[in-house]
């Protein structure tokens, strides 16, 4: 029961973009079309969770025996610089059209501040090693279900006529983005056990 509490709270309740305002920069520059944002989805889907396992074994199996978890946040960055080369590169031969159409926001992954929050928070949270890992699959799933949302609502919003010029492309956008927030607060009520 606990691990489905970490894995709601993460996916819905504490949703990294639309709750804790985390790698809102990817959010809403891949958010135009709805293909590009189920592969940035993915690709934080994949990097978030391998990050995750991999954060967790450096801080506990290497920076805590040492006595430098000072080094933490350091150590993290490098990890997630590393997973993000590797899935750039695997897109680059595997989907070059998906490549082109991330453009720099794939390379911003390193960057995403909800990579760094997830290690941290796991930390803090002092989660295990599987704990660790549900939250982070809650987290990256919360962030593809956001990010896929506004992409569709983004589209049909382009295929709007009845729309003011002044709201056109960003501002509708945040707007979009501000009202999902808050219909993803509604989500706080629920009261999961274990949490």
């Amino acid at each position: 029961m606990k691990l489905f509490s970490i894995f709601i709270s993460a996916f819905l309740i504490n949703n990294f973009l639309l709750v804790k305002f985390l790698g809102v920069c990817s959010f809403l520059g891949v958010s135009k079309k709805t293909e590009t944002a189920k592969g940035m989805g993915l690709a934080v889907v994949f990097v978030m969770f391998i990050a995750s396992f991999m954060t967790y074994g450096v801080y506990n199996w290497i920076l805590v025996p040492l006595n430098i978890t000072y080094l933490s946040t350091l150590a993290f960055v490098l990890v997630i610089a590393a997973l993000v080369q590797f899935v750039e590169m695997v897109i680059k031969k595997t989907q070059p059209s998906l490549y082109k159409a991330l453009g720099i926001y794939l390379p911003l992954i390193t960057t995403n501040c909800a990579l760094l929050g997830m290690a941290v928070i796991n930390i803090g949270e002092k989660y295990n090693l599987i704990e660790s890992m549900v939250n982070a699959l809650g987290a990256a799933l919360g962030y593809m279900l956001a990010i896929v949302l506004l992409s569709g609502l983004r589209e049909r919003m382009e295929e709007s006529d009845n729309m003011p010029l002044c709201f056109r492309g960003l501002p509708i956008s945040l707007v979009t983005a501000g009202l999902m927030a808050i219909a993803f607060l509604g989500f706080s009520g629920l009261k999961l056990g274990g949490i």
